[in-house]
């Protein structure tokens, strides 16, 4: 962390200290293959910060887990800083990562109770990324989409490393294996991200359930192409169209 955001995150300012308070747009949906929604999200500008959770498939209670995390983000007292804020989020993650670790034990020694999670908070002029597993955050500034958000996959670290390309990445038959996300594993490391904000930025958090279908660029596209409320039915439009292997959940926020 540079010496000016740290200043920032650790000096008394108001969360989500935008002139104007942030605008929020939301959609979930179960898909068209799944009969159950694991996905969950929260908007909270008033305390300035948003998120997305995504329940492991295939594992016992993925939606218990995306929904104990969202619900506990949602019990968090307002913040009279940025670095209260991130060490409240980061604390609470902490917390249900322990508590889904104990539920799945009582269940059965060894199964595993998980959800991917990724917050944005905002305080002042700055923004912080907080997540584990794939789902992802993005940041559209000038008509420029980039990822702030690195995948916590096997195929992500196998391109990392150089062992695979983007083509075999793309067809790996373990595309979708996770190796970080809250429930896992004792002691959870969560990735954080900070940056400046910019008139004009436009966030979106999202599950893979859309980003698996559709591409960085076509979501630029979108994004770019008009306010966040049409952006947001043409984001799921397409996804749906597409044939929505999963279920898919996002979040637009565009600061005042």
């Amino acid at each position: 962390m540079n010496s000016q955001l740290s200043r920032a995150i650790r000096g008394h300012n108001s969360p989500g200290g935008a002139r104007v308070a942030p605008a929020t747009v939301a959609r979930t949906h179960v898909g068209v293959v799944r009969s159950r929604n694991e996905d969950r999200w929260l908007a909270s500008p008033e305390r300035g910060f948003w998120a997305v959770a995504d329940g492991m498939g295939g594992h016992r209670g993925g939606d218990l887990a995306s929904q104990r995390l969202i619900e506990a983000l949602g019990d968090l007292e307002p913040c009279d800083s940025g670095h209260a804020l991130l060490t409240a989020v980061s604390g609470e993650i902490r917390a249900v990562n322990q508590q889904l670790r104990q539920w799945a034990h009582e269940i059965s020694p060894g199964d595993v109770i998980g959800s991917t999670v990724v917050v944005l908070l905002i305080f002042d002029s700055h923004c912080c990324f907080v997540w584990a597993g794939d789902s992802r955050a993005y940041r559209l500034r000038r008509g420029r989409l980039e990822r702030m958000t690195h995948d916590h996959r096997l195929v992500q670290e196998l391109l990392d490393s150089g062992q695979l390309t983007r083509l075999e990445a793309d067809r790996h038959p373990m595309g979708n294996v996770l190796t970080r996300a809250v429930g896992v594993g004792d002691g959870l490391v969560l990735d954080t991200r900070y940056e400046t904000l910019e008139p004009g930025d436009i966030f979106l958090l999202s599950t893979d359930g859309l980003t698996d279908m559709v591409g960085d660029l076509e979501i630029a596209d979108l994004m770019a192409d008009g306010p966040i409320e049409a952006t947001a039915d043409a984001l799921l439009a397409l996804t749906l169209a597409r044939g929505a292997r999963d279920n898919v959940t996002f979040v637009l926020v565009q600061p005042g």
